[in-house]
């Protein structure tokens, strides 16, 4: 028998479970990404760390960095094992995947394909060593939210069909304003309807702030603090939290009820970066 990666527990109405990522079951990894004009903007940062980071730079260098980890943690003796599908969809002035040069034209990719074909190295600033990247920063355009979702939703219903025994797909949808193109909400919910023979999508919505007077909410259990009806709306097409995601915040000492949304609101890099590092932490080795 292959020897499993790692185990994800996930809850919904339906399933409590524990599923081994395998090459044979890999896990699938999508990331919905807001490349509208607005994302030229810089954070609202709360601090001044990265105060002319822009909301486009901050994404790209966290997707950049999260695909190295998760390449480091398929890394074996006889080389880079399969356990992830990896996929990058941007909306704004066109609708498609992101991937560029090698890449370009696919949807999702093999962990291993990743690898192997980068667009370029970073500049290794400030003491930083140099590594591959794969997203370039891009905002332009508008938000065509909706669009991105239908081809999201398009995608993955291919997916679970022929991985009915992995774990289901985890998106990370990143934006930091409404959609232009009619109202997302059903169309996140039919999203997160997809699922394998063992739960649901998990999907994660990250708002992301160009007020430096943004209050941020991260991972709430109710939208009664919420401001306004597009936040209500991104918290309530969230899924909850899987027990094993609220084990990886506790270790980020944030502690959180069971009825934690895979949510945040007004996050500045460091939020975007925690909720990433939750909804894509693959667990421990076996």
């Amino acid at each position: 028998m292959e020897p499993s990666l790692s185990s994800l527990t996930s809850t919904d109405s339906q399933h409590t479970y524990n599923v081994e990522i395998t090459r044979r079951n890999p896990a699938c990894f999508l990331f919905l990404i807001d490349q509208s004009s607005s994302m030229a903007q810089p954070f609202g940062a709360r601090s001044e760390a990265a105060p002319t980071l822009t909301k486009a730079a901050g994404v790209a260098q966290a997707l950049n960095d999260l695909l190295r980890n998760l390449i480091i943690t398929s890394s074996k003796s006889d080389g880079i094992r399969n356990y992830f599908e990896v996929g990058i969809i941007g909306y704004g002035k066109t609708v498609g995947f992101a991937w560029q040069g090698a890449l370009a034209g696919s949807e999702l990719v093999p962990i291993r394909d990743v690898a192997h074909h980068y667009i370029g190295v970073n500049d290794g600033v400030d003491g930083e060593p140099r590594h591959p990247v794969w997203v370039a920063p891009t905002a332009e355009g508008s938000t065509l939210m909706c669009d991105g979702i239908r081809l999201a939703h398009s995608v993955l219903e291919s997916w679970v069909f022929r991985n009915r025994n992995s774990f289901p797909p985890v998106v990370v949808h990143i934006t930091d304003g409404e959609a232009t193109d009619g109202d997302p909400g059903p169309l996140l919910a039919a999203l997160r309807e997809l699922g394998t023979a063992h739960g649901r999508v998990v999907l994660f919505n990250v708002h992301l702030s160009s007020n430096r007077g943004a209050v941020a909410t991260s991972f709430p259990d109710s939208a009664v603090d919420l401001p306004d009806p597009f936040a209500r709306m991104l918290f309530e097409q969230s899924s909850l939290l899987t027990p094993f995601m609220r084990t990886v915040a506790w270790d980020q000492k944030l502690y959180l009820t069971e009825q934690a949304r895979a949510f945040v609101l007004n996050a500045d890099p460091s939020l975007m970066v925690l909720a990433l590092e939750i909804g894509t932490r693959p667990g421990k080795l076996w």
